[in-house]
């Protein structure tokens, strides 16, 4: 058997394919534009079934979503790598491996991603009879970091734990003189293991859980969830509530892009422009907490629609974004401040297209990737937001940011005009008994997310994959920072912000 088409839709195709087969069903994909977003592992022997796996390809532009599900063999789970394919297909077969015991095939680099030194060596923590953490076993050793050997060559380590307000991770620097030759980035140090949390869950229960991925974030989990639970549901989303959640997305969006520039400038000296920056980022988490009763947005998106207490008011927003361009015009207009930005960390377009890049990061690289347009859920509505740039470096990605928030704004007062009271819902009761799937898929601030639900008949989660931005960006950071001096590395670190929590899930 190669292949088997399981279920074909006006914008989804779902298929069994042979494990054999999943290589050249895998490139034909790719080789036509596709975008590998995710690949999850499932333990279907609850159910009667064995071990499976989905690789869901997204086509910009056409919004098709292909999935590939492979069976694997009870007795010696595994399937061909595609790292040789795909530089992201490679890290998700090393999670699938750590999470599920699942054996890429061929991979050229199979060591431990998510694993952690202490779990017992044959302890897989997303089978469904791994049962609850053993206490620490027979570890695997110390990561294999590849060292780098040559005249005047040394090495820096820094973290996990660090002196500042940061979640952990290590990253270990190879340097001669202050230039760093080769960076390596060790994360999977917070591992909550949320998606096996929500397994049996309700979906209102598991939206709890999905809003937390990132807390910076949560409204763009938020929206991916509930977009997942109604593709599987069926849940047409009367397009009122469509708006109200774009609107949010940008009110997420607009906080988090007026931080970062702030904390750029502070990153080279200036931190008068921070303190600026943050008091406009006081004003619209106050703003934020107006429009939905919480500072970071959390409650305001439900499985179909949204609700909120008020509308923003786009006067307020606007006059944010003139205090907003007036400070990144200071910023760009001091010669030290452009001097460290201009020409650091710079990651070509030819190597943002091969780590996969999202967000952000690609469009400064002037790959013009967005959810907003790739994967339209407001056709024809939105202003075309994506701003590119070519340079690829802090300057680029500050640049990036500052235009998107003239952009978020002009999009909320444009969508505000068009919505009809502040809730927005379509009852999603009633529609239980089949075992069904969907995806969805959103812009965040960061780039694109992607979940995948599967829910039982009795409308429950039986399996929730997550996808954020930042597993495809964490990889690009080290590839800037080749050629970087080692003072430059907490800004270019903030250039690319990059969560570790959405990262280790």
């Amino acid at each position: 058997m190669t292949s088997n088409s399981a279920h074909t839709g006006p914008r989804r195709v779902v298929s069994t394919v042979a494990a054999d087969a999943l290589p050249d069903r895998a490139a034909a994909l790719l080789a036509g534009g596709a975008r590998l977003a995710l690949v999850a592992g499932h333990d279907d022997r609850p159910s009667g079934g064995g071990l499976r796996t989905v690789h869901l390809f997204v086509e910009p532009g056409t919004d098709v979503r292909t999935e590939l599900h492979v069976h694997l063999d009870p007795d010696a789970p595994s399937i061909p790598s595609l790292a040789a394919l795909s530089f992201p297909a490679g890290r998700f077969e090393r999670e699938l491996r750590d999470l599920f015991g699942i054996e890429p095939v061929g991979h050229p680099l199979p060591r431990r991603l998510v694993r952690h030194f202490h779990w017992p060596r044959g302890w897989y923590p997303m089978l469904s009879d791994a049962g609850p953490a053993p206490a620490f076993g027979d570890p695997d050793g110390p990561y294999p970091f590849r060292p780098v050997d040559g005249p005047g060559v040394y090495e820096i380590p820094v973290g996990p734990v660090h002196a500042g307000m940061i979640e952990p991770g290590h990253f270990r620097f190879s340097v001669v003189g202050e230039t760093i030759l080769k960076l390596k980035a060790r994360l999977w140090f917070v591992h909550r293991g949320l998606e096996k949390l929500v397994e049996g869950r309700s979906p209102a229960e598991a939206l709890e859980i999905a809003q937390r991925v990132s807390g910076d974030t949560t409204v763009g989990h938020g929206v991916a969830f509930c977009q997942a639970v109604e593709d599987a549901l069926g849940i047409d989303v009367d397009p009122q509530a469509r708006r109200l959640r774009a609107v949010l997305l940008e009110l997420e969006r607009l906080y988090n892009h007026v931080n970062d520039l702030g904390a750029l400038c502070n990153d080279v000296g200036h931190g008068i422009l921070n303190a600026h920056a943050q008091r406009v980022r006081e004003r619209l988490l106050r703003l934020n907490e107006q429009v939905t009763g919480h500072r970071l947005l959390r409650g305001a998106v439900v499985a179909g629609g949204a609700a909120v207490a008020r509308l923003p008011d786009p006067t307020v927003l606007a006059e944010a974004a003139a205090d907003v361009a007036e400070i990144a015009d200071l910023a760009l207009g001091h010669s030290v401040v452009h001097d460290r930005f201009a020409g650091t960390a710079i990651l070509t377009r030819d190597q943002a297209t091969e780590l996969g890049t999202l967000g952000y990061v690609a469009r400064a690289s002037g790959l013009d990737v967005d959810a907003r347009h790739d994967h339209p859920v407001l056709p024809g509505e939105l202003p075309r937001a994506v701003h590119t740039r070519t340079e690829g470096d802090v300057l680029a990605r500050f640049q990036v940011r500052r235009e998107e928030i003239d952009v978020a704004v002009a999009t909320i007062a444009a969508l505000v005009e068009h919505i009809h009271g502040p809730a927005h819902r379509t009852d999603p009761r009633g529609r239980r008994g089949a075992e069904r799937s969907g995806v969805g898929i959103t812009e965040g601030w960061r780039g694109t997310i992607v979940h995948r639900v599967e829910l039982g008949g009795d409308g429950a989660v039986r399996r929730l994959k997550i996808v954020d931005p930042s597993f495809f960006n964490w990889p690009a950071l080290p590839v800037a920072l080749a050629d970087t001096i080692v003072p430059d590395f907490p800004l270019v670190n903030k250039s690319f912000n990059l969560s570790y929590a959405g990262n280790d899930l």
